[in-house]
């Protein structure tokens, strides 16, 4: 049975935030509120974590995880972000936008796209995911909360409590954070892609 934290959106309970940090550093698997959906997270080494992540999204190997981190700092430690890259997405960040880029070796193989050795960063703007985020002093391995067949995510708290209370170690009741993904933006290569409109304007990117 999971645990579930009612954690408030705009000044998260520091003791609340301790114990779900606890959580995902023995090695369970969360779901908590970002500035677009709700997302399930773990610990960027946790393998089995990551694989029960798999397993309720029913993702293949080709599908591309993202690092959520606390600040664009932390993007050049796991993907290769040249000046350019990163002057086009600082405005942008924190925001409900995914960056796909090359990843560099401090990424799992297991976490890559297999193919094209990539991998998502995203820097939320949510007060519990960065509450979370500053507490753990690492990216969180993450996925939107889309369960196979549906075409949003879950939304309510207490319905992904009811559905995943088995599946996952914590749900975080953090509010409605929305429905609309983040959007993907493919920087991997010579030419920037929109591969996903999402909640974030795309227009600079086009």
């Amino acid at each position: 049975m999971s645990q579930f934290f009612s954690i408030h959106a705009e000044t998260p309970q520091t003791r609340l935030i301790g114990q779900a940090v606890e959580i995902i550093r023995s090695g369970g698997v969360i779901v908590y509120p970002t500035d677009s959906a709700y997302a399930l997270g773990c610990r960027l080494d946790n393998k089995s974590g990551a694989d029960r992540i798999k397993q309720i999204r029913c993702l293949d190997d080709d599908h591309n995880f993202t690092l959520v981190c606390q600040d664009l700092s932390e993007l050049s430690r796991y993907a290769r972000v040249d000046n350019a890259a990163y002057r086009q997405i600082k405005h942008s960040t924190p925001g409900p936008y995914t960056f796909i880029f090359e990843a560099n070796k401090e990424v799992p193989r297991r976490l890559m796209n297999p193919k094209r050795k990539t991998i998502g960063l995203r820097v939320p703007d949510n007060a519990i995911a960065q509450a979370l985020l500053r507490e753990l002093g690492e990216p969180l391995m993450s996925a939107t909360l889309i369960l196979p067949g549906d075409d949003y995510p879950l939304s309510d708290p207490y319905d992904i409590r009811t559905t995943l209370e088995r599946d996952v170690d914590l749900v975080i009741d953090g509010g409605f954070c929305g429905l609309d993904p983040t959007s993907v933006i493919d920087m991997s290569g010579d030419e920037t892609q929109v591969l996903r409109q999402g909640l974030g304007d795309t227009t600079d990117f086009c």
